[in-house]
């Protein structure tokens, strides 16, 4: 990962990225007269990026986007450094040092984040991946009122959305329900987190009959991993539980996916599992004063073997019976589970996460989350909040009780699919089934995984949630 450090000074020589507003004094950076006339007759005719190349150095000044919003303004900072920072490595860059003339931390915090998400790649299995890697490596701040504190936690929460990123993106034949237990472990280690990864045959003695069945389609074994971390002096008498869906790789089953090219991406199906053993490494690593319980069900669902069929009677943890009529609606049956286990904890508040539905990246697209449940306002309003800060912004569905005629089935206590309409919501009546504590179910479909860069947001996985739940942790 790009180190990010604070620095007291500029050297005369430091490649340098200036946040800048129209009044800047631009002699005190080390431009001369005639540079300082052409940024300002650039910046007059609406360019927002001036790059100059001093030939021992290169600056790049950076007009500070006014809008309403602080929150719209950040994300346009934060898209700003994704695109410095992509001149600095065509530049063949290795560092730059980002001047807070206006004296703006959180600005220059914002730029910097951009530079260090944008300058991702995950490249480990390339053999020009030497060639082809990117130069910058350093990002220094240099900020009258930037507090170590908030360095050291962007630096945190940074390294672990990458390291969600580099757990979607492994393919499965890498990273199978075993390999990302152990991955687990590893973080868990590192952060300083407890971490407990459960056999097949305890998931079997757990009578986990919506993981097991599944996993019948596979050759690999399931595993349940359940991860703890509790802060001194934590804020929550009551654990906070996030629960994460693991498929490592989703073919449908014996619904096999129909869509053309539609399995080329079904590795990120375990984004969700991804997003939560980070949310752990963050709070662990930042010491943060909080109890969380992290759960992640992990299998890949495949047409193989003794594979679940549509049609199957399939009894859950919970002893609630479902009937499986589409077995590419498996994430629903596995996290029903995770959300029974998570009973025992008696918790504040679970929070899911899943890749769950078409239906819901349809609705909304990779802008933003489809978020419902049965918790407070002052929960649903603070995870919004934070979702507005990170701008992974935080769309709520209806939930309303009349959805349940949809998912009732005149063999079983329920059926996995609800019909054509209304299938997000469908999905989340269905976990709700599992539940008896204040409920959130987030389905990141959408922005999970990218067909195409957006911005800081690289194609292919992109740690969405991390951020969020980090935000809103470090400021319960």
């Amino acid at each position: 990962m790009t180190t990010l450090k604070k620095v007291g000074s500029v050297s005369a020589n430091e490649n340098l990225a200036i946040l800048c507003t129209r009044r800047t004094n631009f002699a005190a950076l080390g431009l001369n007269t005639a540079e300082i006339t052409f940024v300002k007759k650039q910046i007059e005719a609406d360019k927002k990026l001036v790059v100059l190349n001093q030939f021992h150095r290169f600056v790049f000044v950076q007009l500070i986007p006014e809008k309403k919003a602080p929150a719209q303004t950040q994300e346009l900072v934060r898209k700003a450094g994704d695109a410095i920072g992509k001149c600095c490595n065509e530049f063949r860059l290795t560092a730059l040092t980002i001047a807070d003339t206006e004296n703006k931390p959180s600005l220059a915090l914002a730029l910097a984040e951009g530079m260090i998400l944008g300058n991702y790649q995950f490249i480990k299995y390339r053999g020009d991946k030497e060639k082809e890697q990117h130069t910058l490596s350093a990002i220094s701040i240099n900020s009258k009122k930037l507090k170590d504190s908030e360095l050291n936690l962007l630096n945190i929460v940074s390294e672990a959305t990458l390291l969600a990123r580099n757990l979607v993106n492994e393919p499965v034949n890498t990273l199978n329900a075993q390999k990302l237990g152990k991955e687990f472990e590893r973080m868990g280690k590192e952060a300083g987190f407890q971490v407990e990864v459960l056999s097949e045959a305890k998931i079997q003695s757990l009578k986990m009959g919506g993981l097991l069945a599944v996993n019948q389609g596979s050759i690999d074994p399931p595993t349940f991993t359940v991860m703890e971390y509790k802060g001194r002096g934590a804020k929550n008498k009551k654990p906070f539980v996030l629960v994460g869906k693991g498929v490592t790789y989703d073919t449908g089953g014996l619904s096999l996916k129909p869509t053309p090219n539609s399995m080329d991406m079904m590795k990120c199906d375990m984004a969700g599992g991804a997003m939560v053993g980070a949310v752990m490494y963050a709070a662990a690593k930042a010491k943060l004063p909080v109890h969380i319980i992290g759960l992640v069900p992990a299998t890949d669902n495949r047409p193989g073997e003794n594979a679940f069929a549509p049609g199957d009677i399939i009894t859950m943890m919970s002893g609630q019976t479902v009937e499986m009529l589409n077995s590419d609606a498996e994430g629903r049956m596995i996290l029903g589970d995770a959300l029974h286990y998570a009973k025992r904890y008696n918790p504040e508040l679970v929070c899911e996460f899943s890749t769950l539905t078409g239906a819901a990246a349809a609705a909304i697209g990779g802008g933003g989350i489809v978020m419902m449940g049965t918790a407070g306002e002052w929960y649903k309003n603070r995870l919004r909040k934070s979702g507005d800060q990170v701008y992974e912004r935080i769309a709520e569905f209806p939930f309303w009780e009349e959805y349940d005629e949809m998912i009732k089935s005149e063999i079983a206590d329920m059926k996995n699919v609800g019909g054509s309409a209304a299938g997000a919501i469908t999905a989340g009546r269905f976990l709700l089934k599992y539940t008896d504590y204040p409920f959130l179910h987030f389905d990141i479909a959408g922005p999970a995984f990218l067909q195409a860069k957006d911005g800081y947001r690289m194609k292919g996985g992109t740690g969405v949630g991390v951020r969020l739940m980090f935000d809103f942790f470090r400021n319960l």
